[in-house]
Order: structure tokens, then C-alpha cells, then sequence
């Protein structure tokens, strides 16, 4: 895929549809009728961030999911019924490293969780960086979030123990996941599953203009990447080194076009117009 992708395009499975537009890519789960996701759209998935990964013209990923109700209900349970526990393994290990790959993009991944967010569903939202919910219909219920896994005798094994762990806290995490509950958007909102709540109407048009302030000329994306990589990779580090890997991050954005842009437009009292090196 490229920059130049204004139209949607079907990514090799047929499950995830992908566009870019004003250098926000959009990856959308298409599988009606409430986006559970399989291996062939964790396939779809996987290729879509490299994609966007190499892709000088992106500086925003947005996954969200087809039409108005659901963002994803989680994995197909048919197909996890009759796979064997192996292919169940390799299937988990894979939707692992696809989400890891979310995390490792020195680019920022927002969800847009424009419906339904439960169980797998919200695994995947969890790997993004900033998640965006959106408010129910004027009259209508409101969407539902939570890791209900326990019902079905398993745990929540796409990253959500330890995504949700680390969020939340050990203990609030337990709740969420050993009681299998599902909540509405300000809860989640509350407990800080959600960054943003947005309104039903206009969401995806909210989504593009939320994502589009971290995107060049306007934003310095090297600085944005690189802070992304100093939590990601310093967090769980001994002070001491994280405070060494954010040393190094930003070495090399002292060296970059970008921060001599920044400090002359300071200096000037000039917007910047960032370049991204």
C-alpha cells in the first residue's frame, strides 16, 4: 500500500479494509456482522501496519470497525470451537506478535472504537495508544465494553491480562476480567479504558480531525514516535535505564531537521512546519 491510497483498498485476506487520507491511514475490521475477528484478519491487521509502518506518508494508524454497532465482539468463537488447542496456540501467538507490532509502530495508533468493544475486541484496542469511544445514538443503548472471557471458561489471551493489568491496576483489572461484566462508555470512560468519548453522529469525521493534529506539518512525528518509544520501552526498566534510553531518544532528535525547526520557529514566534526528519 502508499501515501497515495485515497480510496479503500481490501487488504489480501478480505477482512480489513485500509485508505489514507491527508496522512492518517485508517485499517477498518469488515466482517459483518460484528467484526469478530479470525487469523485471516489478524493477517489483514498484521499487513496493514507494516504498511503504514513504512509508509513516509502516514504519521496517524486509526483501526476501527465496520458500520454503526460494533468496533469488534472479539474472536469467532465458531472457528475457536472446532480448531485443535495447537492451531488455537499458534493462532494466540500470532494475534500476539500483530499487536505487538501496534505497540513497536513509532507512529501513533488511535482506536476508534465506533461500536460494540468486548472481549478480543477490546484485546485489540488495547494495543492502541489512544483509544476514542463514541457516545450512543440519540435514544439508542449504549455500547458495551468489557473482557467477558471467564463465561466461556478461558481468559482474555490476546494481551488482555496484561494490557488491562497494566492500565488499570492489578485489582481493578481483576474485576473487569474475573467478573466478566460489561460496562457503558463513561465507565470505561472513568476508569480510563477510553482517553476521549465522541459524539455518534460525525464520529469518523471527529476521529480524521483527532488524528490529524499529530500529523505533519504541524507536529514534529519524530518526537512524537520517539516519546511513544521511550514509554514504551522504559516504563517497565529500572529508572536509571529508562532515564539512559530517553537520553539516547533524544540525542537523536537534537540531530534531526526538525528540532533545529522547532527552536528557530520558537525563536521567531512562527508556527513550526515540520518535515518528519
Amino acid at each position: 500500500m502508499s501515501s497515495q491510497t485515497a480510496d479503500w483498498a481490501r487488504l489480501p485476506q478480505g477482512k480489513v479494509r485500509y485508505r489514507v487520507r491527508h496522512r492518517v491511514c485508517w485499517l477498518v475490521m469488515d466482517v459483518p456482522p460484528a467484526n469478530n475477528y479470525s487469523h485471516e484478519m489478524m493477517r489483514d491487521l498484521d499487513e496493514g501496519i507494516l504498511a503504514a509502518r513504512f509508509d513516509d506518508g502516514v504519521d496517524v494508524v486509526v483501526v476501527a470497525g465496520a458500520g454503526d454497532r460494533f468496533f469488534s465482539s472479539g474472536a469467532d468463537i465458531a472457528m475457536l470451537q472446532e480448531a485443535s488447542p495447537r492451531w488455537k496456540y499458534a493462532f494466540c501467538l500470532h494475534a500476539n506478535e500483530t499487536l505487538l507490532r501496534f505497540e513497536n509502530t513509532p507512529k501513533l495508533v488511535i482506536a476508534a472504537i465506533n461500536g460494540h468493544c468486548v472481549g478480543g475486541g477490546l484485546e485489540v484496542a488495547l494495543a492502541c495508544d489512544l483509544r476514542l469511544g463514541r457516545r450512543a445514538p440519540e435514544g439508542g443503548k449504549d455500547f458495551r465494553y468489557g473482557l467477558p472471557e471467564v463465561a466461556l471458561g478461558v481468559l482474555p489471551g490476546t494481551g488482555g491480562t496484561q494490557r488491562l493489568g497494566r492500565l488499570l491496576g492489578r485489582a481493578k483489572a481483576l474485576r473487569w476480567m474475573a467478573g466478566g461484566a460489561l460496562v457503558g462508555p463513561e465507565a470505561a470512560l472513568q476508569a480510563g479504558v477510553l482517553d476521549e468519548l465522541l459524539d455518534f453522529e460525525g464520529f469518523d469525521a471527529a476521529v480524521q480531525a483527532f488524528a490529524e493534529q499529530f500529523t505533519l506539518p504541524g507536529k514534529a512525528t519524530l518526537s512524537v514516535g520517539h516519546i511513544k518509544r521511550a514509554l514504551a520501552g522504559g516504563l517497565d526498566l529500572p529508572l536509571e535505564a529508562g532515564l539512559a534510553l530517553e537520553r539516547e531518544l533524544q540525542q537523536r532528535l537534537f540531530e534531526s531537521e526538525d528540532a533545529r525547526e522547532g527552536l528557530a520557529a520558537f525563536q521567531a514566534k512562527r508556527p513550526p512546519a515540520f518535515q518528519g526528519r
